[in-house]
């Protein structure tokens, strides 16, 4: 469920290319599959059946006599132990699915982030060329205006001539 791959160019061309490629896996939602797993068990504590006759009874009865009689189950403990440790792998399993995920994004994100400094470093690149072509264009403009004025004096002098 999310296993993903990244694919860089390396080549200097104008193109770019990222390429991701996701797989889910189509299982059946886990809380309706333990739900239909749920199945009535046997009380965890035992203890001899004792008569209450009114609501009193019931509400006075002091909790330290009820649980001295009680007794606990060890197949219905080792039942929980499992059904706990059960719970437990299903998390882990849970928690390495989204750390797969997470890491997948991780590498797509460094992809994109390594293409957008290439777009980066070719758009300084081509900055600090047209700045170079810029501070030569000035010192051109001077050499063409003194041209300039040598030709306006020599188209003079040959009117004058004439």
């Amino acid at each position: 469920m999310g296993a993903s791959e990244s694919s860089l160019s390396s080549s200097q061309k104008m193109t770019d290319e990222i390429t991701t490629v996701t797989e889910r896996s189509e299982a059946l939602d886990p809380i309706l599959e333990k739900l239909k797993s749920l199945k009535i068990t046997r009380p965890i504590l035992t203890s001899t059946p004792k008569e209450e006759g009114s609501l009193n009874d019931i509400l006075v009865r002091k909790a330290s006599s009820s649980s001295a009689l009680a007794t606990v189950n060890p197949n219905v403990l080792l039942e929980l132990i499992s059904i706990y440790r059960d719970w437990q792998d299903g998390k882990v399993q849970q928690i390495s699915m989204k750390q797969e995920e997470i890491e997948n994004k991780i590498e797509v994100a460094d992809a994109l982030a390594i293409k957008l400094l290439q777009r980066l470093n070719y758009s300084v690149s081509a900055m600090k060329t047209s700045s170079q072509h810029l501070s030569e264009v000035h010192s051109l403009q001077v050499e063409i205006g003194e041209l300039k004025g040598r030709l306006t004096e020599r188209s003079d002098r040959a009117h004058h001539l004439s």
